[in-house]
């Protein structure tokens, strides 16, 4: 079963298809709202296919759960709040987090009065909001800048699309050389950010040490790759 769109047409807007899932916009008891619906996989068996799709659904509400406030406090690391799951449509809804994303934030380096200071403050927040997220023994999986959001009241840095997202302890499943190769590829007008990102991974992680040692490694293995060919 999934979200009929023509008959729900006043009530959800489609924001993104991606090969896993729909996104759109709507509310929930009169607050705006994102709801993710994964969709069937007509190649799958019907029943296989539900039993998947739920079981990742209930791992990705989970996780998205996981982040922790207290009196305003962060605690773990920032999510869109969770408002409900669906099991039989497999659907979830959140929190409609209004602001930008830090991929725009940082293409705008230089521009927009876009500040060395600013990136510096996200970079921060970047590298805390992982260190604890690793911590939890949780890994994101698409650890990319257009999967991050910056509240717009107060510019606090909001994980998320958890829907690769995976749990592990193991130092070389933390997903850390997939964001550097990422702010390289998109990011180098911005400077060494990684260097920022790292700073505040070791501020908050308390196992820091193993995980930036794993990463030493596979920058390695990448250089040695590049000069081979």
């Amino acid at each position: 079963m999934e979200i009929n769109q023509n008959e729900n047409a006043t009530s959800l807007v489609l924001l993104k298809q991606g090969a896993e899932a729909r996104v759109f916009e709507s509310t929930f008891v009169g607050k705006r709202s994102v709801v993710k619906e994964r969709f069937s996989k007509k190649y799958r068996h019907p029943t296989l296919d539900s039993k998947l799709t739920l079981k990742r659904l209930n791992a990705v509400s989970f996780e998205i759960g996981g982040a922790m406030h207290d009196k305003g406090k962060t605690t773990w690391f920032l999510t869109p709040v969770l408002y409900a799951v669906d099991p039989v449509i497999h659907t979830l809804t959140c929190e409609f987090v209004e602001g930008p994303a830090v991929k725009d934030v940082f293409l705008d380096f230089g521009l927009n009065r876009v500040s060395k200071e600013q990136i510096d403050d996200i970079a921060t927040q970047i590298g805390g909001s992982i260190g604890k997220l690793h911590d939890g023994g949780l890994i994101h999986g698409d650890l990319t800048t257009s999967n991050m959001l910056l509240r717009s009241d107060n510019n606090q840095l909001v994980l998320i699309d958890f829907g690769l997202s995976f749990t592990s302890s193991l130092p070389e499943d933390k997903d850390l050389y997939v964001l550097e190769r990422a702010l390289i590829s998109m990011h180098s007008s911005c400077g060494n950010v990684m260097d920022q990102i790292l700073a505040g991974y070791r501020k908050s992680s308390k196992q820091w040490s193993s995980t930036l040692n794993k990463l030493a490694q596979v920058r390695q293995r990448g250089r040695k790759r590049t000069m081979i060919g």
